[in-house]
């Protein structure tokens, strides 16, 4: 005697047919869900090796209205050497000449490429004509030797010029250069 030779063989193969395929569908979407990623994730990671004339603050590939989200630009000066490093959860152009960034984080380097200072801002507007980039959130501007912490803020990206407004607070982390600074 045969297994299910009652009628419902018809019933049976369908069932087991249709959790095979719920089972191929169930191992394979990982595995197409994580191709994208990659490719994000590596696009990401070819940013900051960019030259100065495929990608810099003044020609930020965005178009009017989109929205990036975890974008990376690196910031050449004229002869090609890296200023600093923007690192925004997401950025939208708002216009030809504005582009809003919220969680960004500016690092800027030194002419020798050592880290410098650190800026990071909520939410932020750059002029990509005056490359003035300003918050009127609560910023924070960090270094080796101190902190300091505004209610908005204004950076010149071309000078590495700031200037810090309302509630400002400066913590100094290493008083000991100083002292040795005026008694000298």
């Amino acid at each position: 005697m045969l297994p299910f030779r009652d009628g419902r063989s018809g019933y049976w193969g369908f069932i087991f047919f249709g959790l095979l395929i719920l089972l191929m569908a169930a191992i394979a979407h990982p595995v197409i869900a994580a191709k994208p990623k990659a490719k994000k994730q590596k696009a990401l990671a070819e940013t900051p090796s960019a030259t100065p004339s495929d990608q810099n603050l003044a020609n930020i590939p965005l178009p009017i209205g989109h929205e990036a989200k975890g974008l990376v630009l690196p910031d050449f000066d004229l002869q090609g050497h890296l200023r600093g490093r923007f690192e925004a959860e997401s950025a939208k152009r708002l216009d030809e000449v504005h582009i809003g960034f919220h969680a960004l984080k500016i690092i800027t380097y030194t002419p020798e490429n050592q880290p410098d200072l650190t800026i990071e801002l909520t939410d932020s507007v750059l002029n990509m004509k005056t490359r003035i980039l300003s918050s009127n959130e609560r910023s924070t501007i960090k270094r080796s030797d101190f902190n300091i912490v505004g209610d908005s803020v204004e950076f010149d990206t071309n000078s590495r010029v700031g200037k810090l407004v309302g509630n400002v607070k400066m913590v100094i982390t290493t008083q000991s250069k100083l002292l040795n600074t005026q008694n000298e």
